[in-house]
């Protein structure tokens, strides 16, 4: 009767353990020691011992969520070009003198 109580629980704790996702649990109980045999009469040998239950492992936990990505921030307007101004008024040459017989130097405009 106690190894069917035994497998009713864990064949209910492998079935759930799919459905569920757990933090590892811990270890499992650990298994009876088995029985000794008995001492054989007359040069018999002795009954051979049982061997004890296994304990079960805990369920395992499942992986987190993944988060979701940000959202992608727009670039900000470019600014347009400024108007060129206007090109000023050309001056006038002076007038011109008569030429002596000196030497005369040219000196460029800047």
């Amino acid at each position: 009767m106690r190894y069917s109580k035994l497998f009713v629980v864990g064949a209910a704790a492998l079935a759930l353990a799919g459905c569920f996702t757990l933090p590892t649990g811990p270890a499992g109980p650990q298994g009876e020691p088995g029985f000794t045999g008995a001492t054989g009469s007359t040069g018999s040998t002795g009954a051979t011992g049982r061997t004890g239950a296994t304990g079960y492992t805990g369920a395992t936990g499942g992986a987190g969520a993944t988060g979701d990505t940000g959202a992608t921030g727009y670039t900000g307007a470019t600014g347009g070009a400024g108007a060129t101004g206007a090109t000023g008024a050309t001056g006038r040459t002076g007038a011109k003198g008569t030429p002596s017989g000196d030497t005369v130097v040219i000196v460029p405009p800047r």
